[in-house]
């Protein structure tokens, strides 16, 4: 676990260093930042699909898991309740505090979603090998410092889920070393591309696709592989 904590002190070091840049940010650079965010987003997004892609074996599977989780995401109001929750706990009112939930969801989408922070806890539980975790521990401290430059401190709250999120990449890699598979994790990056990448619309003011409501979809593909295991199993 020792690549995690890493990764999530960097994220908590990177918040605590945007929130004291942020008191010195003019408007125009908080909007230039805004920009800045939505436009990587988008591109990382981009990359991240279209690297996983071409090693998919299961062409429509991330159609199935964006529309289904979706409809299940919209069915629970997860883009409602969570911003319900943050705006029950801010202390502000300020523009970068009144979007916390935006970023907040961008954040730990970019935190979480990718190969290195998915197949890095995977790495770790089973060959030892830190490498992806501190690679990915490095891009976070960068992106955490310029989210709470804009967001504020509260994005200091996207590092217990990365900690839980890679803790359980990383329990269930040291349960059964099958039970996470190259073909899971192509699976899982096409749909979080996408997911990053819907992000960086509403960022952009382009269209507001609600990517905390998607999120779901991130289940689909693992319930998919489980499935088809156990038919396989049973036949």
């Amino acid at each position: 676990m020792t690549g995690t904590i890493v990764n999530t002190a960097c994220i908590i070091l990177g918040s605590c260093l945007g929130s004291i840049l942020k008191k010195g940010v003019r408007p125009q650079y908080k909007t230039a930042l805004y920009n800045a965010i939505g436009v990587c987003s988008l591109l990382l997004g981009a990359n991240a699909f279209c690297r996983a892609m071409p090693q998919s074996g299961f062409p429509v599977l991330f159609i199935v898991s964006v529309a289904a989780g979706s409809l299940a995401g919209y069915r629970l109001d997860l883009d409602g309740r969570f911003n319900r929750l943050v705006d029950s706990r801010r202390k502000s009112k300020d523009g970068g505090e009144g979007r916390l939930g935006e970023g907040l969801s961008t954040g730990i989408l970019l935190y979480c979603i990718g190969t290195f922070s998915m197949l890095g806890p995977v790495l770790s539980a089973l060959q030892g090998d830190n490498t992806f975790l501190y690679t990915n521990a490095t891009l976070d401290l960068i992106t955490s410092t310029v989210l709470a430059s804009t967001y504020g401190i509260g994005m200091i709250w996207a590092a217990p889920v990365l900690f839980c999120w890679q803790g359980m990449f990383y329990a269930i890699a040291k349960i059964s070393e099958a039970a996470i598979s190259e073909a899971l994790v192509g699976e899982l990056s096409i749909v979080g591309g996408i997911l990053i990448a819907a992000s960086g619309l509403g960022i952009l003011g382009i269209k507001d696709c609600k990517p905390l409501n998607m999120i779901p979809s991130l289940l689909v593909p693992p319930l998919f592989f489980l499935l088809r295991h156990l038919w396989g199993v049973v036949f």
